[in-house]
């Protein structure tokens, strides 16, 4: 009787091992829904002294405009300018969703093109500050000995990414290099998300799973916009302390939470690509009330705003609209609401077993 009774108790806590395994699994970092491109965000943490150009040709970043957008940096900063050796650079890049499942990828960039005495390990962990792992180059390259690899070889570094909107908002999801001392609240709280979002995107059964130099999926709330859907630049997500140069350098859209969580653009003032000069920026039927202005004269109030709008290949959309000029609040923002209802259910989904359990046991 003793060793029957010895041997349903081992059962029953196996069966609640499983069972609380079972109900807190989750998907890996990273992953897609559905098949989608995007724009994404990682840190870039170079082992020596390099330069802004230098990031931007390793990384195939188009427009040096995009890296200095990305980390809010002037429109004069300098190509060369030094980038210290262990400094956190924010690279943007192109993310590629490819199917349900499977975890986002880099769209086709950066390429790499093997120097002499380079091997894979150190190409993923030194030249790419551990952003992907050599079996990961291997697997995209097709390479089947990760020992043979050839001088002049050019190699796709598949950066981690997604698309995937969170709770139902569209967000910019941002590889954090987790720094040593970190915890997920912490990170939560400096990027207006939740420990429980952090937790479930990036598969963590717990914050203490967390480790140094690990490649966090973090979700960027994006201020939103008057931008068209017929825009050349649709979707427009700018996350906050961040801008981007848009209408071929024409317009300056900048978020800021303390703007309540709305895109401020205005004219750049910069040369453009693809016009000669830039188009206007006032809205149709006001030759004086151009994007940014508005037409409130009280210090805190709703004022009717000239918005930008979008473009597409000969002009600048804009249009009126009706926005608080006032600071923002210390409300809590929208993207430290995107609370995932996962622990609740892994709650329910345990306390069934163990019912279940302990009617099996009596």
């Amino acid at each position: 009787m003793a060793s029957s009774s010895s041997s349903k108790v081992v059962l029953l806590l196996t069966l609640c091992l499983i069972s609380a395994a079972a109900a807190t699994r989750t998907e890996g970092s990273f992953q897609c829904s559905a098949r989608a491109t995007c724009h994404a965000l990682v840190d870039y943490s170079p082992t020596n002294d390099t330069t802004y150009s230098g990031i931007k040709t390793l990384f195939g970043v188009k427009k040096l405009d995009s890296l200095l957008g990305a980390n809010n940096l002037p429109t004069s900063t300098p190509p060369k300018t030094t980038v210290a050796a262990k400094q956190k650079i924010r690279v943007p890049f192109p993310c590629l969703c490819s199917s349900n499942g499977t975890s986002g990828v880099s769209n086709k960039v950066p390429v790499y093109t093997v120097k002499k005495g380079d091997g894979l390990d150190n190409i993923a962990r030194q030249t790419f500050s551990g952003l992907v792992t050599f079996e990961e180059i291997a697997d995209h390259n097709n390479i089947s000995n990760p020992d043979l690899i050839e001088e002049g070889q050019r190699l796709w570094i598949p950066l981690p990414c997604s698309c995937d909107e969170v709770n139902g908002t569209k967000v910019v999801h941002y590889g954090h290099l987790v720094e040593s001392g970190s915890s997920v609240a912490g990170i939560a709280e400096r990027f207006g998300t939740t420990e429980e979002t952090l937790l479930k995107l990036n598969g963590m059964a717990n914050a203490s799973a967390l480790q140094a130099d690990q490649v966090l999926d973090v979700p960027l709330e994006a201020c939103s916009s008057s931008v068209r859907t017929d825009s050349l630049d649709s979707p427009l997500l700018v996350p906050n302390g961040t801008y981007v140069l848009t209408a071929y350098r024409c317009v300056k859209c900048n978020c800021n939470s303390a703007n309540n969580w709305v895109l401020q653009c205005e004219a750049s003032q910069l040369n453009p690509t693809n016009w000669s000069t830039c188009p206007s920026t006032q809205c149709s039927d006001s030759s004086s009330f151009s994007i940014v202005n508005t037409t409130s004269s009280t210090t805190c109030g709703s004022g009717t705003t000239c918005a930008y709008a979008g473009f597409n290949k000969t002009t600048i959309f804009t249009t009126q609209v009706q926005q608080p000029n006032c600071p923002a609040s210390n409300n809590t923002n929208a993207a430290s609401k995107m609370v995932l209802h996962a622990w609740s259910s892994n709650f329910l989904f345990i306390s069934i077993h163990l019912v279940l359990l302990l009617v099996f046991f009596l």
